[in-house]
């Protein structure tokens, strides 16, 4: 496959994006939430997450795993505490509905937590808590995919768990800070683009069926696991991270392994908490820029670049990618080109 990478306008993507999920059946209101952010999420650099996700979401509409229309079921509403049953409806859609419901109560509450079962895959998380940090609000999202069971609990070599995201973002006197982290040391979507790309890992992230240690992506084929985040040494804590992560989503949803689920749904865990309920956005921000700086300003360690804060680079590929357009590669255009013309679509152009 043609692999060169050229840059696109993000506008004209994204609405490419809208049509083709559109076409495919999606409610336009919901088309055009999924394509903003798998745009967004190419726009901060998070590319296996943003719109090279489009075929696998695409091919879950025919057997009714992604839900092209409707509304999330109440399953519990105590104000400051829900929980839904998504029923499937697009994860970005559903997220950002998520958010929405909370900054209506912010204000009351102070804070909103929503235990979400049964959404479709979220894609890249950081978009969704940056969103919160640019209105002046700290958000916090956890994701986990109850039939996943890629990432061996520690000193274990059976795959029980799923890589188990959690991203946040919170506002500094600048830049927000924005994390996005998995419990698992890498993803099962990376380690399926170097298999086939032939590339290894430089360290031993994976285990084989027998429970060797390896750096080979196609032993995910052959009955591997992806180790915890933290690795053969310390892979305790990305252990403990992933059963907090299934905790709150899985757990708190009602929804989780005793029940499975089908193609790419997850459970989620949404949290928004506002600054302004506690010691005040002011203090708030005073205090996580302060920190911030004192982190860039650090002195790095010999031949090391200069100190970056989490979500600083992905920031400063937007304001890039906004200007001069988004880098993608063939082999995520080549497929969404080919979907176009399925549906009559055309890929915009490449900038120049």
């Amino acid at each position: 496959m043609h692999d060169e990478t050229r840059r696109y306008d993000a506008v004209a993507t994204r609405a490419f994006a809208t049509d083709l999920f559109a076409a495919a059946g999606v409610a336009r209101d919901k088309a055009a939430t999924v394509a903003d952010v798998l745009t967004e999420a190419d726009l901060l650099g998070h590319l296996t997450h943003g719109l090279a996700l489009a075929p696998k979401y695409l091919a879950d509409i025919p057997p009714g795993f992604l839900a092209k229309d409707g509304q999330p079921e109440v399953i519990s509403d105590k104000g400051a505490c829900l929980a839904w049953d998504a029923k499937g409806l697009p994860g970005a859609w559903v997220v950002m509905h998520a958010l929405e419901t909370a900054y209506e109560r912010i204000g009351q509450y102070g804070t909103v937590s929503i235990a979400i079962a049964e959404s479709h895959h979220i894609g890249c998380l950081a978009v969704y808590p940056l969103r919160a940090a640019e209105r002046g609000l700290m958000a916090i999202v956890h994701s986990s995919a109850p039939n996943n069971a890629s990432v061996a609990p520690y000193g274990a070599r059976q795959g029980v768990l799923s890589p188990d995201p959690i991203a946040a973002a919170w506002p500094t006197t600048g830049d927000p800070v924005a994390m996005d982290i998995s419990a698992s040391i890498t993803t099962a979507n990376l380690s399926a683009r170097m298999a086939a790309e032939g590339t290894q890992y430089k360290h031993d992230w994976l285990l084989d069926a027998e429970g060797n240690p390896s750096k080979d992506p196609a032993v995910l084929a052959q009955g591997g696991t992806i180790l915890p985040a933290g690795g053969l040494d310390h892979g305790q804590k990305g252990y403990a991270q992933a059963l907090l992560t299934e905790a709150l989503t899985q757990g708190l949803s009602g929804h989780g392994r005793t029940k499975g689920t089908v193609g790419m749904r997850a459970a989620l865990f949404v949290q928004v908490i506002d600054p302004n309920a506690f010691a005040g956005l002011d203090a708030f921000t005073r205090e996580t820029g302060y920190t911030a700086d004192l982190c860039r300003a650090a002195a790095p360690r010999p031949g090391m670049p200069p100190v970056r804060v989490p979500g600083q680079k992905g920031l400063a590929m937007r304001r890039q990618a906004r200007e001069q357009g988004v880098p993608l590669a063939g082999r995520i255009t080549a497929p969404l080109a080919e979907l176009g013309k399925q549906y009559g679509l055309t890929l915009p152009q490449p900038i120049g």
